[in-house]
């Protein structure tokens, strides 16, 4: 990992062996368009300008998000600053015509290249830098999944692979069909999960860890503690177990200990839980770039200013024991990620 602390900007990592070096925090943008309630369109394009004048180089989209909403809205800036940014999209998640609302999963060769063509029309660029795989289906050999992958990365329409939710068999099994750059997965202070197979597989195989939802999708901002009585109605997150009823109140007691840090640093609750996430890179031994999600300047400033945040060792064990104690699952159907298989 190197730094440039003469120009203010991000540390940087590699994403992969010989992979691009990017900002060692990435952009999560679903939100900027889809999934979390209105938006103000204008605030987030000025954040995307901001979260890169600060070093971010990574921006993530998928298109699920919207139907290809999400990557058509990213498509000017991108284009803006092609030369500047690391653009990563996802397949998988497809939407069947007849119920608009639904998502199935779909690693088929065929769907694939159908996948990929869509979103370079969708972001209106040549290639795509790093192309990920949403989800798994367990029903299509990955190899093969991964080999359809490889011929677009020869085509010269992707740069890059990524995988997102899958295990550490999988990953190793992916891998020795064509290098995997990154792997994303939940990754949190209160999901960790990972740690126990997969994070070790990455580390071995040479796989950068991108961290989605790095701040629980906001729950450990302390932003709001009962998505039912507190978000929108068309805020995905009503949906999650761990937001709502019961759950949402045991989980929000667990955002003491992250508070007293905060207090001890001076910082908030999301920048301890940010610092958190990048420290993982030097406990296991590996590069780490999370992807936080934001549509607001002064959000992406904050979670940039994060990386500055040593954690000491007190810290670090007054946080670990919280994932353990969260209740409720990450998704209502757990099927379809690593930890449900």
């Amino acid at each position: 990992m190197t730094n440039d602390n003469t120009a203010g900007r991000l540390a940087t990592a590699p994403l992969g062996t010989g992979g691009p070096e990017v900002g060692v925090q990435g952009l999560g943008c679903m939100g900027m368009s889809f999934a979390y309630g209105p938006t103000d369109a204008d605030e987030a394009r000025a954040t995307l300008e901001r979260a890169l004048e600060l070093g971010v180089t990574l921006f993530d989209t998928a298109d699920a998000y919207g139907a290809g909403e999400n990557e058509r809205f990213l498509s000017p800036f991108f284009k803006a600053h092609r030369d500047e940014v690391v653009v990563a999209t996802k397949f998988a998640l497809a939407i069947p015509p007849e119920e608009p609302t639904r998502r199935i999963i779909r690693n088929d060769p065929p769907y694939i290249r159908q996948a990929v063509e869509a979103s370079l029309k969708n972001l209106d660029l040549d290639v795509i830098d790093l192309y990920y795989m949403h989800r798994r289906d367990p029903n299509v050999p990955i190899e093969e999944s991964v080999g359809a992958m490889a011929e677009l990365v020869r085509e010269g329409k992707v740069r890059h692979l990524g995988l997102s939710e899958v295990t550490g068999p999988e990953l190793r099994a992916a891998h020795a069909v064509h290098p995997i750059a990154a792997l994303q997965s939940e990754w949190s202070l209160f999901s960790r999960d990972i740690e126990e197979g997969v994070v070790p597989a990455a580390r071995e195989l040479g796989v950068t860890l991108v961290p989605y939802s790095p701040l629980g999708r906001g729950f450990l901002t302390g932003s709001f503690t009962n998505a039912d009585q507190e978000l929108s109605t068309d805020d995905y997150r009503r949906t999650q177990p761990r937001f709502t009823g019961t759950a949402a109140s045991a989980n929000a007691a667990l955002l003491a200990p992250i508070k007293a840090v905060a207090e001890a640093h001076g910082a908030s609750l999301g920048q301890i839980a940010l610092a958190w996430v990048q420290h993982q890179a030097t406990t296991h031994n590996l590069p780490v770039v999370p992807i936080p999600g934001t549509r607001r300047r002064t959000r992406v400033e904050e979670n940039v200013a994060a990386t500055a945040i040593t954690l000491t060792d007190t810290d670090l064990a007054a946080l670990a024991p919280i994932a353990s104690q969260v209740t409720g699952d990450r998704y209502a159907d757990m099927t379809f990620t690593s930890a449900g298989r």
